[in-house]
């Protein structure tokens, strides 16, 4: 069961606390990548504007719901108590029932479910499947008996469900097949995403030890996750060029190039923030805006060099 709270509740209203536990600062990981996906199907189809608009709602609500069962289950379990660190711990601090936390998520499911079936019907019914397994993976990442955040895999399943597979899935829903470019396009805005949550894991090393967690963030350390982080920003940016190089995508994509301060300040304020909470609230949140700075410049390569071609 959660921790009881032992102090002042603080007064903040229903509305705002759910805005807060949606984590907004993270949700940009969704649009990017649906943005990139849809920029991508440019070049082999005339785009239908309302699927991209569902597909962007649906995978918003899938994000959503997720982040509110993460917040759900860390309660349950006793993670968060009124100490945690940013938004950990809110359901302690404000005293709103878990059980409204739980029913926002479920009805954000059922959004993304009625929003998923006009999406089967303009594209694939296929999609039914691949659907249902990001729902799984959005519930199981920390509920079930074995949550997916309790281990090392975190960022391998948030990469590939958020990154990857929502730009392959917008792209798909757009031209009615999956290329190899939009693939290989893919691969670096889900070594982002994941990146987005080793961030956080490496923030809360402290906490997740005492809960239990066996996270890559704690598995390697504090100083060598930072690395590991470093050394993703460096695959995604080489990934692109190495691309370019190929004659795979238009050099037009270079002007992703324009984001590298981004995960500099990232690793920076990782590296000179331990114990330092505001430091590494920035880290985190440089690396987020690395991800959506990354996804949309590569966008506006893949749109300019539609436009010229």
């Amino acid at each position: 069961m959660g921790q009881p709270n032992s102090q002042p509740v603080e007064d903040i209203s229903t509305a705002k606390l759910m805005w807060k536990l949606t984590r907004p600062h993270t949700l940009t990981a969704t649009f990017s990548p649906v943005i990139l996906g849809t920029a991508l199907a440019l070049f082999d189809t005339k785009i239908d504007w309302l699927l991209f608009v569902a597909m962007l709602v649906c995978c918003l609500c899938l994000q959503i719901a997720t982040n509110l069962f993460n917040e759900y289950y860390d309660f349950k379990r006793g993670l968060d108590t009124v100490d945690s660190v940013g938004i950990g711990g809110a359901l302690v601090r404000h005293g709103t029932k878990p059980s409204s936390v739980l029913a926002f998520a479920l009805v954000l499911y059922a959004m993304a479910m009625a929003i998923g079936v006009y999406i089967c019907m303009a594209s694939s019914w296929w999609l039914v499947v691949i659907g249902l397994i990001g729902m799984a993976i959005g519930y199981l990442y920390t509920g079930g008996p074995f949550p997916i955040a309790y281990t090392p895999f975190g960022e391998l399943f948030a990469g590939l469900a958020m990154g990857i597979g929502f730009i392959l899935i917008a792209y798909f829903i757009q031209t009615g097949d999956v290329s190899w470019t939009s693939f290989l396009v893919s691969v670096p805005l889900g070594i982002l995403v994941g990146g987005i949550n080793m961030s956080n894991n490496i923030r809360d090393i402290k906490e997740d030890t005492i809960g239990g967690r066996k996270t890559l963030a704690i598995l390697l350390g504090r100083k060598h996750a930072i690395t590991a982080l470093a050394i993703s920003f460096i695959i995604s940016y080489a990934w692109i060029i190495a691309l370019v190089i190929m004659g795979q995508v238009s050099p037009w994509l270079l002007v992703v190039l324009i984001s590298i301060p981004k995960p500099i300040a990232a690793i920076k304020n990782f590296r000179e923030g331990e114990g330092i909470p505001q430091k590494q609230g920035l880290a985190m949140k440089s690396t987020a805006m690395t991800n959506t700075f990354f996804g949309l410049l590569l966008s506006i390569g893949l749109i300019i060099a539609y436009l010229i071609n």
